[in-house]
């Protein structure tokens, strides 16, 4: 089996290029080999390899960065995705794409499920949900993944355990907002589930769709991010901030409320869902697995991290930023 692999550079696409050899021969291509934002050129990418499996792990996903470019991030997570669709129906190849919990508004007091209804309260979130569209719309056999929080091992990676460390090691305190719920999921974990459901369809074991892939449990980001801080010092990383120097705030107030991100929050910041739960018992239960809590993966990747350098103490109460 043939299988392209698009956004190969980003933490998914990562995680996907490590556990989808095992379904077939894999070619993985970078924004440099192949940009989603290059609409006249997919095409060709896409023919040229002449995959079964076709797997869109790249995307415009400068969450706040969208609300000043909405045309930029609808070409890439929309109009790009129509034309995948299009060239996998033409192919007679399996789609397999990502999307987000950003297509919901967060007003839900409980877990997400695939039928209710999408509200995205930002450029981003809306960008998606058309190429969620885009796909289901199309004819082609696909997979659509609603993602949320996810994260992966990779220290460069732009997410939000990675921002908390960052700041864990300068600052002394750190404000993090405590209403916003999900549950956050390893990039690993999501490559491997990914693989599987993939495998799944191409053998008519599981109805192509859309679903929810997420972590077992929820927890807000408050307590998330003392949990890391608390695991990370617990290894011995050398981090200024203590789990009691995070203080919990609302996001109208919050100096830190992007996932990917933290303090200062710019005038055109995004607002979030308050309630990012996804009910993954669907695609669980159709692949007879069952997904584990959240602390596991994240657990497991904090104790196998090798902790930096020592930071030189500063004098005063550090700078936002």
């Amino acid at each position: 089996m043939n299988i392209l692999l698009l956004g190969a550079g980003g933490q998914l696409g990562r995680a996907l290029a490590a556990a989808l050899p095992a379904l077939g021969t894999l070619t993985a291509l970078d924004r440099s080999q192949a940009n989603l934002a290059d609409l006249d050129a997919l095409p060709g990418v896409v023919r040229r390899h002449r995959p079964d499996l076709l797997v869109n792990a790249a995307a415009y996903t400068a969450v706040d960065r969208a609300e000043r470019e909405p045309q930029a991030a609808q070409r890439v997570n929309a109009e790009a995705v129509a034309v995948l669709a299009a060239e996998a129906r033409r192919a007679g190849a399996l789609l397999l794409h990502y999307s987000t919990d950003y297509v919901f508004d967060g007003a839900k007091p409980a877990p997400y499920v695939e039928s209710d209804a999408a509200h995205p309260l930002n450029a981003y979130g809306r960008s998606k949900l058309a190429g969620e569209r885009a796909v289901l719309d199309s004819g082609c056999r696909a997979l659509v993944l609603r993602l949320s929080w996810v994260y992966s091992a990779d220290p460069q990676a732009r997410n939000f355990v990675n921002a908390v460390l960052a700041q864990a090691c300068t600052r002394d305190t750190l404000d993090m907002v405590a209403d916003q719920v999900g549950a956050p999921t390893s990039a690993a974990r999501i490559a491997a589930v990914s693989a599987q459901a993939a495998q799944a369809c191409l053998a008519g074991r599981l109805a192509p769709g859309l679903y929810h892939l997420s972590a077992a449990g929820s927890v807000d980001r408050h307590t998330l991010a003392r949990h890391i801080v608390a695991r990370a010092l617990r290894n011995g990383w050398p981090l200024r901030l203590r789990p009691e120097g995070i203080a919990a705030v609302p996001t109208p107030a919050a100096s830190a409320a992007g996932e990917d991100r933290l303090p200062p929050v710019p005038a055109s910041h995004a607002p979030r869902p308050l309630n990012s739960r996804l009910d993954g018992t669907a695609l669980s239960r159709a692949l007879g697995l069952a997904l584990p809590d959240w602390r596991e993966d994240l657990d497991a990747m904090l104790d196998a991290r090798r902790p930096p350098q020592a930071q030189p103490l500063a004098t005063g109460r550090p700078k936002n930023g």
